[in-house]
């Protein structure tokens, strides 16, 4: 999985898995917080929510632009720290007023625009690591290993979000609402970790940061200009793929949202038994090591690689059998630690379809990243088709006001955790389908001359997805569940629909 990568990937992905950290410790407990905070409607909450999603995936629009001119590695750089300021400012408890939402809406501009500036320009920079001929064939090898690095930090950051937020309330002594910024303060440290990576591992990707000084190693990575013709057709058919993935990101993004509102108002808020033991994310981490030292039993060359995977294997599920002796009546389930599903599985079935594409490349029969994208909708739509069947006969949601007045979603219903934990899988075979193989078709089919410019028009139709995010906050309360989550399985199958039917387009150029 991991033989014939360049070295830069991995310092690459470690420097994002830094920052991603941050960031989704944060989007763990924003929603949530915009309606504690400032007594928001679900409505509200989810325009600025959505709103913020939308600048954090439109602005590396501009940051490709401007690396295209100035190079990716110095874009990166200053994202990093105009983020880091952003961050910062978002850490610090102002209270519920007016002042405070302003201060809050400035410290999100910061982070949209730290973010615009450093996530799709580490992404080019990735994808010019492949333009070497050595490495060509391992293009979407490659972006899964970036992307289950990204998804690494996403998988701790819900806990720590949970974990740092009931610290500063029992131990600090600081109000629920205040201790909401301790997570946000996470985001500093970790933006920290992430450009310490970069500069230290630096010598082993400099040659990918392009620029005017940048230094090309090796006449493999010249590529030869395109004609008219073929510029335009590559992106027109770009242009396409964005046009589908914008209902991809707007159905899967209500994870932070109505999806949370569900877990929050209509799942059971305790668990015990087996169960219990999915929300503690070290058994998760401890699955992981299964998962890949499994691969590693059977892929390795040696007897002594061999017994030290199956060392692995046998400590990891003693330490579960354990720990689930231990379990004892139930535990308490925050409605945040429920996004550390996505990432897991995400981490855990990387090498799963890894394998499974390796095996249909080498029988000639792997689907195109065109195919997979359209592959990928079908699934989301699978995925909240279950939710519209399970959704059938809950209350509609209710709101009342709390201690501060504020009015707040109400616990309305005690649906089996298993729920959400299932639809979160699904969603993930479709993210694993469109996401990485999204980012390595940008990467193979950009024109050399846009390459910053097309990976932020893959970002700005994830930002558009992000932006109808707020659909799942307009329908919060206002019609049945079942018809809410019915309008992102009807978009995803549209969406497939149009990509099936460009298919023949689309797999032409990325030939």
């Amino acid at each position: 999985m991991f033989e014939g990568q360049p070295k830069g990937l991995f310092a690459l992905a470690l420097a994002n898995t830094g920052e991603r950290f941050g960031y989704y410790t944060m989007i763990a407990v924003f929603a949530l917080f915009l309606r504690a905070n400032y007594g928001l409607s679900p409505a509200v909450a989810g325009t600025i929510y959505s709103s913020f999603l939308m600048v954090v995936y439109f602005l590396p629009l501009i940051g490709g632009w401007m690396a295209d001119k100035f190079g990716f590695g110095k874009m990166v750089t200053i994202g990093i720290i105009i983020m880091f300021l952003g961050y910062l400012l978002l850490s610090i408890p102002l209270g519920g007023n007016t002042f405070a939402l302003v201060v809050m809406i400035g410290a999100l501009l910061l982070i949209g625009l730290g973010t615009g500036l450093f996530k799709g320009n580490l992404q080019v920079m990735v994808g010019n690591l492949y333009d070497d001929t050595r490495y060509a064939a391992k293009r979407d090898a490659g972006f899964s290993i970036f992307y289950m690095a990204i998804n690494i930090g996403a998988l701790f950051a819900p806990t720590a979000a949970v974990k740092i937020k009931e610290y500063a309330e029992t131990a600090l002594g600081f109000s629920s609402n205040d201790a909401y910024h301790f997570s946000f303060a996470v985001a500093c440290a970790s933006l920290i970790l992430s450009i310490a990576i970069y500069y230290a591992f630096r010598s082993t990707f400099r040659h990918a940061e392009g620029g005017k000084k940048a230094a090309v190693k090796s006449e493999d990575a010249k590529e030869p200009e395109l004609s008219k013709e073929d510029t335009k057709a590559r992106v027109v058919a770009l242009c396409l793929v964005f046009a589908v993935v914008v209902f991809f990101w707007m159905a899967f993004h209500q994870n932070g949202l109505s999806l949370t509102f569900f877990a929050d108002e209509f799942t059971a808020n305790t668990s015990s038994g087996l169960e219990s033991m999915a929300f503690d994310v070290w058994n998760l981490v401890l699955i992981i090591f299964i998962v890949y030292a499994g691969f590693s039993l059977f892929q390795s060359k040696t007897a002594k690689a061999k017994g030290i995977s199956g060392a692995i294997i046998l400590a990891a599920l003693g330490i579960l059998f354990y720990k689930y002796t231990r379990t004892n009546g139930s535990i308490d389930i925050a409605a945040p630690i429920f996004q550390q599903f996505n990432p897991f599985y995400v981490v855990a079935l990387t090498p799963v379809s890894m394998a499974i594409f390796g095996y249909l490349a080498n029988k000639g029969k792997e689907p195109s990243a065109p195919r997979k994208i359209a592959y990928g909708m079908v699934v989301a739509a699978i995925a909240y088709a279950i939710m519209a069947f399970a959704s059938v006969g809950l209350p509609m949601p209710q709101q009342a006001p709390d201690a501060t007045g504020n009015l707040v979603g109400q616990h309305v219903a005690d649906v089996t955790p298993n729920l959400l934990i299932s639809v979160y899988l699904v969603l993930t075979f479709g993210e694993l389908l469109l996401s990485p193989m999204g980012i390595s078709f940008v990467s193979k089919v950009a024109p050399p001359k846009y390459k910053g410019a097309m990976m932020g028009g893959w970002f700005v139709s994830t930002a558009l997805g992000n932006q109808l995010v707020l659909v799942g906050g307009a329908l919060w309360g206002k019609v049945p569940l079942w018809a809410c989550w019915s309008v992102f399985l009807g978009v995803c199958l549209v969406a497939a629909i149009f990509m099936f039917a460009m298919m023949k387009r689309l797999e032409k150029v990325a030939k």
